[in-house]
């Protein structure tokens, strides 16, 4: 069962209960990190926005069909609370519990049914396993989320038309990706950059990231640009899990082929993935 199966069926089966990031991918046998990377992009929902979506559209339910007591259906559903419960409800639906359940009805309310995933990408590729010594890296970072990859090209065509150029000490080769680890809400921050001879202190609004040595399990997408988080769902749900890799919380990073034609996104990269300390597999 790929993870982010495995987490709507935790979530679901423990609606009730004190769910946290870290509860449900400790459940998964996964870091949060992993977890928040698996469900977002098969998904396009944050973890913890799911959990509280699917948790007010089922109390809004019982609240439509009259339940008497607003604090028992708030503990119910994980809010300790009946301040707590209504807060959350505004803001999942621009009402109150109250106005529902007088109302008798859900009609107007975006209640959020049960995800279904099975039929998403599943290429367990095995991964070749690498070691990557220290990087320093320039670029333009920003912040982003699964919902919101669209905007991923027209950072770069900002980086690259406005930025790229004037980056001094750039060592050779093709510029770089870096994808940071998602936070609880599912929000990223991504980074266009390049590789540079040392530390820096560049003019804003670029900045330096320093990439510590590690081992990654690095992964080629041969296909279209666009196509790049099909990838990463598979590598996420199932060849990390597949591969028995314990992937770290650093950032991954994606690597340009010499080839890669940034006019018709065609060319392929490869996309590396740090795994913990300690994690098994063998280097190729």
């Amino acid at each position: 069962m790929a993870i982010a199966d495995t987490a709507l069926w935790i979530i679901e089966r423990n609606s009730s209960r004190d769910l946290s990031l870290n509860a449900i991918a400790a459940a998964c046998n996964v870091s949060r990190s992993h977890l928040a990377n698996a469900f977002g992009t098969a998904s396009g929902w944050p973890v913890m926005a799911y959990v509280r979506a699917r948790r007010l559209s089922e109390a809004a339910k019982r609240l439509a069909a009259g339940a008497p007591d607003i604090l028992a259906v708030a503990l119910d559903h994980g809010y300790g609370s009946h301040e707590a419960f209504t807060r959350a409800f505004r803001d999942q639906f621009g009402t109150t519990p109250e106005e529902v359940r007088n109302g008798g009805g859900t009609d107007g309310l975006q209640l959020v049914a049960p995800l279904r995933l099975r039929d998403g990408p599943a290429r367990a590729v095995a991964p070749d396993l690498r070691t990557l010594g220290r990087m320093h890296l320039v670029g333009l970072s920003a912040p982003c989320s699964f919902a919101s990859t669209i905007a991923i090209p027209a950072q770069w065509q900002t980086f690259m038309s406005e930025h790229y150029a004037d980056i001094p000490n750039k060592t050779r080769g093709m510029p770089i990706g870096l994808c940071r680890a998602a936070d609880d809400e599912g929000g990223f921050e991504y980074m266009c950059a390049a590789r540079v001879g040392a530390a820096a202190s560049p003019n804003r609004p670029l900045c330096h990231v320093q990439i510590a040595a590690g081992r990654y399990a690095v992964f080629e997408h041969r296909d279209h640009v666009s196509t790049i988080f099909d990838t990463y769902t598979a590598i996420w749900n199932v060849a990390l899990p597949a591969a028995s890799l314990t992937a770290g919380n650093g950032p991954a990073l994606e690597f340009h082929h010499d080839d890669f034609d940034p006019a018709t996104g065609l060319g392929g990269l490869t996309l590396w993935i740090p795994l913990a300390e300690g994690s098994g597999g063998t280097e190729t």
